[in-house]
């Protein structure tokens, strides 16, 4: 991958001046190779991907954890459909729902009409995941980028409201994650993970995040981010956060995934 460096607003004060790393794919490489170096997409065209403090969950030996099992148990019910995306039965009418539930669940104007077309239009969304009830009715439908088996990109979740009391994100979250484990995917990617109402991502036990420079699977770690916020410095110059990492900086550079070279 190609990386470019985008700046960002600084903090002269503090000596800090941040980049926004975007990364676009070379030949040879695909969108599943970005996802596993810790870039997300940042378009639905694929054609550029963002490196962002994200969560995975790797399926191959994944054992759901006592409150996975309860949800299992709860949803066992639900009819559970692939689609690719030229095969969903997308409606005007199953949009209208999809966009009022983005509207109550994401904020006023977050996911209008003309963005959720761009995400449906462009190859970001390969598949789709439909929940139904035995009687027909729709729990939810889950926007989905798959490269099997590599990766399933669990990316938005558009949910019946009426079935707001019962926790069906949960229950949707953890029956892809069943259905993929099953399927024989490696990695279940959660998206980002960068304030605390991302927290119910961390439901599964062996999930990994990607802090900068590795996939850590040390849960303690995220928490302490998620918690410690750190105005004015970075994270790799504050001792309580290196307490975490498995070496001194030279140790974390040595390992580091990314390598810059310079031209003759």
């Amino acid at each position: 991958m190609k990386l470019l460096f985008s700046e960002t607003a600084p903090d002269y004060a503090h000596y800090l001046y941040p980049y926004v790393v975007w990364a676009f794919l070379e030949p040879g490489e695909t969108p599943a190779d970005a996802f596993h170096a810790g870039f997300l997409p940042a378009n639905p065209a694929l054609d550029r991907f963002y490196l962002v403090r994200q969560v995975r969950l790797p399926l191959s030996d994944w054992n759901p954890n006592s409150e996975n099992r309860r949800l299992l148990r709860k949803s066992s019910h639900l009819t559970v459909q692939l689609f690719s995306k030229p095969d969903f039965p997308d409606t005007p009418e199953r949009r209208a729902r999809w966009l009022a539930y983005a509207e109550q669940r994401f904020g006023p104007g977050i996911m209008p009409p003309e963005r959720l077309q761009r995400l449906m239009d462009g190859p970001v969304i390969s598949h789709l995941l439909h929940f139904t009830d035995p009687a027909g009715t729709e729990l939810g439908t889950v926007l989905l980028h798959l490269q099997a088996p590599r990766v399933a990109y669990y990316y938005y979740a558009f949910l019946n409201l009426d079935s707001s009391g019962t926790n069906p994100g949960m229950l949707l979250m953890t029956r892809a994650a069943e259905w993929f484990a099953q399927a024989g995917f490696h990695h279940l990617y959660l998206g980002t993970c960068v304030t605390p109402r991302a927290r119910y991502k961390l439901q599964f036990d062996g999930m990994e995040f990607f802090n900068g420079f590795r996939w850590s699977p040390n849960m303690a770690e995220l928490r302490h981010l998620l918690d410690q916020p750190i105005p004015g410095r970075h994270r790799l110059d504050t001792p309580d956060f290196l307490d975490f990492q498995p070496g001194p900086l030279p140790a974390l550079a040595a390992q580091s995934p990314f390598r810059s070279t310079t031209p003759p």
